[in-house]
């Protein structure tokens, strides 16, 4: 550049001097001249893309200064230590400095000369531009998000000027004050325990008359592998509170899976309700969408279902207790036999996204895993066992509850009695069981008595007049009692029934009238009341075939009368034996010991069959203060032993040993 400037001063000096030079001289000036113009465009053409490498750094600077911003380019330039670099006349410096800052890289150290500088050029515009289009797209969700926040700033902003006006306005009235007054004076007032909850059992010991139940069920809960248990029994026994104290006492043995704080839950059979599209069910558990079912507000907003665990799962590692199990809906019965089986409660529902990444991971789980419900299941029931859904029972241990004796409830009576700390007079507690079979009514009619009691005043004492006071006003009546047991009668005898789990005697009787001379020529009639049901009445027509063949009389020289006292429904032909015996005793007019209750089907050849509910029949028996008692021989196993200290049982198999006995020939 300095030699091109040195020739063109030369050609000016000699333009001075060349104003006399001859023509060859003239020429070689002219030369000149062309090759001083072409240096001239030469020189020009450098400079110009000297101008326009300058210009490109400069253009790359002010884009880093945009993208960054002027502050924190300067402030990274200072840390990179090229400040000196960006105010250097040098190109390459430059160039090298803008290189530091925008790649943020200290280490940089390589000036690009002057026929590297366009490479370099061209490398920084491709990471500026690279560098403009990621801020570009980050801009872009910047304002996507910027979007939703000024929706849920919206909406946030309601909720504050909703709660500045109720801030700024005072909610309180006159009336409403008052209102919280009264609601915080109701706060301080609380009654003593009901009566129920006082002379509730607390301990095994204290549950009457269930020791053989009470020892089975403990040795069904308090094992390592414990069973689920159908508890049978007639209402007011025990059942539920055997089964809480159970768990109780299961808890403490070392052997037992139930940790301390296992759970009991309770439920009634008869309330469990559920929908049958799953949008409810308070024992398996169901989903509430966000839409239609309630969901809690922030899974409403955000449209995330929410499910709610059921009984299933808070019994999970304890008992779930069911009273009258067998009055569920089988659809629910199923539902929980499949939870039985799985130990776990699986959720579904339409609208969970399992790719949502806002939902929790507890709901996650819940959708993706289940809940746990692992319990033991005890039910609860006063059906037969026949009426009880057989798929449940098959996954069941059965134990059956007694029915409690008259000493059972006056040892009942007086535990309670100590409970409330109050005297009675001598009698009472048998006196109360002379009305009702079940502890918790007894329990009832000692607490009315003592209410009774403390409105007489001093002296604190329950008195019998308190308790026929009580029953008068419960219109209750006294169990059924036989009388003259002593005193035999013609045509009578007595045969057992059972209701539920409770064994009653049945009152027969028979009456024969011999057809006089003119009768004779027609057939004497059996007469039988129809309400006792058809079954009954074909013991009738056996028990005719058996009388003939024992005694070769003919019925049809009587006209007979069978009447089954009360007009009760005999369901079954359980009462075979004694419809033959009160015909046998009105024919032959021999009268019959009524201290002797009886059952058992008869054949037409007069042999005794099996029948069922022996243990209920023969506690019905001892209810009503029989002395003895007859039982077909095949049912000589289903005898209970603790029956055989308070009456004599006799097992027999055909009418003619049961006729010396209740003839008292034996």
């Amino acid at each position: 550049m300095d030699d091109k400037q040195n020739l063109h001063n030369f050609h000016l000096d000699d333009m001075e001097m060349g104003k006399e030079c001859t023509a060859e001289e003239q020429n070689a000036l002219e030369k000149q001249d062309v090759f001083l113009a072409d240096l001239a465009i030469d020189m020009l053409a450098e400079e110009d893309a000297r101008l326009q490498t300058e210009r490109q750094i400069a253009s790359l600077y002010e884009l880093a200064s945009d993208l960054l911003g002027s502050d924190r380019l300067v402030l990274r330039a200072a840390k990179m230590e090229a400040l000196p670099l960006l105010s250097s006349d040098d190109m390459g410096e430059k160039l090298l400095g803008l290189q530091k800052v925008v790649l943020n890289n200290p280490t940089l150290d390589h000036i690009p000369q002057e026929d590297e500088l366009q490479e370099y050029l061209d490398l920084m515009k491709e990471e500026l531009a690279e560098q403009m289009a990621r801020r570009v797209t980050e801009e872009q969700l910047e304002n996507l998000v910027n979007e939703k926040l000024q929706d849920r700033q919206e909406e946030y902003l309601k909720e504050v000027k909703l709660q500045v006006l109720q801030e700024k306005g005072d909610p309180e009235t006159p009336k409403t004050l008052h209102q919280l007054e009264k609601l915080e004076k109701m706060e301080h007032i609380s009654l003593a325990a009901s009566a129920q909850e006082v002379l509730r059992p607390h301990t095994l010991q204290e549950i009457i008359g269930q020791s053989g139940a009470l020892k089975a069920l403990l040795a069904k809960i308090a094992t390592p592998f414990p069973q689920h248990v159908i508890l049978y029994g007639p209402p007011g026994v025990g059942k539920t509170s055997a089964a809480r104290l159970v768990l109780e006492e299961a808890k403490k043995l070392p052997q037992s899976p139930f940790a301390a704080d296992a759970p009991f839950v309770e439920v009634d059979g008869n309330t469990l309700r559920f929908d049958p599209r799953d949008i409810t069910n308070p024992l398996i558990g169901s989903v509430h969408d966000p839409i239609y079912q309630g969901a809690s507000r922030n899974f409403a907003d955000t449209g995330i279902p929410e499910p709610k665990l059921g009984l299933v799962s808070e019994a999970h590692g304890g008992m779930l207790f069911i009273d009258e199990i067998g009055e569920m809906d089988p659809l629910l019965l199923n539902k929980l036999l499949k939870v039985l089986e799985d130990k776990r409660v699986n959720f579904e529902s339409s609208y969970y996204d399992e790719t949502d990444p806002l939902v929790p991971k507890y709901i996650k789980q819940l959708f993706e895993q289940g809940a746990p419900a692992d319990f033991v299941l005890v039910g609860a029931t006063t059906r037969a066992p026949e009426e009880i859904n057989p798929a449940i029972r098959s996954r069941c241990a059965e134990l059956f509850f007694e029915p409690l004796f008259p000493e059972d409830i006056a040892s009942i009576v007086r535990g309670s009695a100590e409970k409330l700390q109050i005297a009675y007079e001598e009698g009472v507690p048998e006196l109360i069981s002379r009305f009702t079979i079940e502890g918790r009514k007894a329990n009832g009619l000692l607490a009315d008595a003592y209410g009774l009691a403390l409105l007489r005043g001093e002296p604190l004492q329950i008195r019998k007049e308190d308790i026929y006071e009580m029953v008068r006003v419960s219109r209750l009546s006294p169990n059924p009692q036989l009388k003259d047991m002593g005193k035999m009668q013609i045509g009578r005898v007595f045969g057992l029934g059972v209701a539920g789990f409770v064994g009653s005697v049945i009152e027969i009787e028979a009456a024969a009238f011999p057809l006089g001379q003119k009768e004779k020529k027609q057939t004497g009639q059996i007469r039988f009341n129809e309400t006792a049901g058809s079954m009954a009445k074909d013991s009738v027509f056996n028990a005719a075939a058996v009388f003939r063949k024992l005694t070769g009389q003919e019925l049809a020289d009587y006209d007979l009368h069978v009447n089954v006292v009360g007009g009760g429904n005999i369901d079954g032909p359980s009462a075979g034996l004694a419809f033959f015996l009160s015909i046998y005793s009105a024919i032959l007019q021999k009268p019959l010991r009524q201290d002797v209750a009886m059952t058992g089907e008869i054949s037409i050849t007069g042999l005794l069959k099996p029948v069922g509910g022996i243990p209920e029949k023969i506690y019905g028996a001892r209810q009503a203060g029989c002395k003895t008692v007859i039982v077909p021989k095949a049912n000589a196993e289903d005898v209970p032993q603790n029956f055989s200290d308070s009456m004599r049982i006799l097992c027999l198999e055909s009418v003619e040993e049961a006729l010396p006995i209740v003839l008292g020939d034996e």
